[in-house]
This record gives structure tokens, C-alpha cells and sequence, in this order.
């Protein structure tokens, strides 16, 4: 068996984390508004209020997610090792704004689009993806330009594009009706509140294969960690690869902010976590971070839900109060 950090074998961890994850996620089947007893939904005994509560609302609910956790955790892992900056959060770089700028262009100007009734959910994840695509592109281009970002000047040109995507927002904003500007303030905090399964299993389905093929690029992003001359002459297919990572991350963020909103700092903070106690090479990272934040947003969520009944908390304020003091201490542990 591997070991790890403080001598405990990297299986027990990875052990560890799956049992918190689906522990997690039974806790915020169970608990809410309405709370249920899975033994008796399981047997068939359960109320019909209960079975539509469970099938229509908490699973699709709890399922968004952590795969939304999971899908922006590994994001965060790959955009570190991608640009070789461990302050690379999808928020704090402004790929989550573009993803945010390409929905909400999305929920304003959709109705006036003559698209067919069954593409209809697929338009806003793909807005959301392309918002993000651009930005990650964007640092991409800025990478190759001016060499590796120092991890001030990512910092700067992330609130650059967080500055150009929220103009863009705002002029939405200004645009929308009533109804568009209520349903546009309360998805940008981050929530879960909407979730069904017409618009989380197409974006669910995107999430999880965009993560499992990242995972299969891990070898590939540790010998990026050398160097693109290096790692080209260990057979990776450097352009392709980075090509490939951009895109995939792309895909990891935009899906999510697309059905949850704008929730940051989860890619931020997870990766770290993990980092510390499994260690540097990407595949155990990205499935360290895969389950540590599926864990996390979930109960993130189920705290959002229960902390101030029958009102509902935007997630995003959960996760930002934990992320924001993290991020404060981890500037003060790397080097500008």
C-alpha cells in the first residue's frame, strides 16, 4: 500500500474521503424542510408526499451537487498545474465570471431566440461553457505571451476579467425584466434551489466525463510540471495536451456555473486540502479533490438549506465564508 503524508497509507485516505462523501450525501437525502427516512423509502413504506419529495426535489438536488463540487474541485487542481500557480481558482481568474456572463446572456436573451423546444436546455450550460472557454483561452494566450504568470500578475488579470464580465452582467441586468432580475440575483449568489432533472442529467452527464478524461491527462500535466521541452521529449503531445485541458476545465466550469451559479472558492480551497494530506501527483489529487468536493459542496448546500428555515441561503455564501479566510491565509504562504 502507498503512503502518504503523517505515515497513513494513501488508500486508507482515499477510504476515508469516499466514506465522508457518501455519508455527506445521505445526510442531505435525509434532512431538510421535510425530513425523510431512507430505510423506508428503500423498503417502499415511505409516504407519497415523501417518494415525490425524495425523487423530484432532494435527489436531482443533492446529485447537482457534488458533481458540481467535484467538477469545480478538479478545475481547480488542473488550472493549478496548468499554469503552475496555486492561487489558479476558477473564480479568482475570471473563468467563472465568463461562465456567468455567457448564462445570464443566456437567461435574458434566450426567450427572444427561435430555438427548437428540445434544445432548450442545452442552452445555457453551452452559453456557460463558452463564457468560460474564452477566458480560460484568454489566460492561455497571456501564458504563452509572456511566459509563466507570477502569481500576482494572475491575480490582477483575473480581476480584470471578474471587472469585464461583471460590466457585462451588469448591462443584463439593466436590460432584464422584473422577473429575469429576481431569477439573475438570487442564481448569482449560487444555489441548488432549481434543480430537476431535465436541465442536471445533460449537465451532470458533461461534468463527469469532462472530469473522468481529465483524470487520464494527469500524466500527462505532471510532466508539464517540468517544463513543455521536458515533457515533450517524455512523448507528451504538448499542444494537444494544453489544448485539451483548457477545454476541459472549460467544460467542468461552465456546466456548473450554469445550472448553480456563480460558487467560489471551492476549486480554490479543495485542491489545497488534498494537496496537503495525498500529495502532488495530479490522478490521486484530481480524485482526492473529485470526492473532497462533492463532500463539501454538499454540505454546503444542506447547511444553506436547513440553517434558516423555510428560507434558503444561497450556497455561495457558505462556501464563500469558508473559502474567503483560507485564501487570506494562503497569500500569506506563497511567494508574489
Amino acid at each position: 500500500m502507498g503512503e502518504a503524508q503523517g505515515g497513513v497509507s494513501t488508500e486508507l485516505k482515499f477510504f476515508f474521503l469516499l466514506v465522508m462523501c457518501l455519508a455527506s450525501v445521505l445526510s442531505a437525502l435525509a434532512v431538510g424542510g421535510v425530513p425523510l427516512s431512507l430505510l423506508e423509502i428503500v423498503r417502499g413504506e415511505a409516504s407519497k408526499l415523501d417518494l415525490t419529495v425524495f425523487s423530484q426535489i432532494r435527489a436531482p438536488r443533492v446529485m447537482l451537487a457534488a458533481t458540481v463540487g467535484a467538477s469545480l474541485a478538479v478545475a481547480g487542481a488542473v488550472l493549478q498545474g496548468f499554469f503552475r500557480n496555486p492561487l489558479a481558482d476558477p473564480g479568482l481568474i475570471g473563468v467563472s465570471g465568463g461562465a456567468a456572463l455567457g448564462a445570464v446572456a443566456m437567461i435574458v436573451l434566450g426567450s427572444s431566440l427561435a430555438l427548437p423546444v428540445a434544445f432548450a436546455p442545452f442552452t445555457m450550460p453551452m452559453a456557460a461553457i463558452f463564457g468560460s472557454l474564452c477566458v480560460t483561452g484568454a489566460l492561455y494566450l497571456f501564458s504563452n505571451y509572456y511566459g509563466q504568470f507570477r502569481i500576482v500578475t494572475v491575480l490582477l488579470v483575473g480581476i480584470a476579467f471578474n471587472a469585464l464580465s461583471s460590466v457585462g452582467i451588469g448591462i443584463f441586468q439593466y436590460i432584464s425584466n422584473d422577473a429575469q432580475l429576481r431569477s439573475l440575483i438570487f442564481w448569482m449568489m449560487g444555489s441548488f434551489g432549481r434543480a430537476h432533472w431535465v436541465t442536471t442529467v445533460p449537465c451532470v452527464l458533461a461534468m463527469v466525463s469532462a472530469v473522468l478524461v481529465l483524470i487520464t491527462k494527469s500524466n500527462s500535466l505532471d510532466k508539464l510540471q517540468l517544463g513543455e521541452n521536458e515533457a515533450f521529449h517524455l512523448g507528451v503531445d504538448v499542444k494537444a495536451t494544453k489544448r485539451d485541458l483548457v477545454l476541459l476545465s472549460a467544460i467542468c466550469v461552465g456546466a456548473g456555473v450554469a445550472v448553480s451559479g456563480i460558487i467560489g472558492f471551492v476549486g480554490l480551497v479543495v485542491p489545497h486540502i488534498v494537496r496537503f494530506t495525498i500529495g502532488v501527483r495530479h490522478k490521486p489529487l484530481m480524485i482526492g479533490s473529485a470526492l473532497a468536493g462533492g463532500s463539501l459542496m454538499v454540505l454546503a448546500d444542506l447547511l444553506a438549506r436547513v440553517v434558516a428555515l423555510p428560507a434558503e441561503v444561497p450556497v455561495g455564501l457558505v462556501t464563500s465564508a469558508i473559502g474567503a479566510p483560507f485564501f487570506l491565509w494562503l497569500i500569506t504562504k506563497v511567494k508574489p
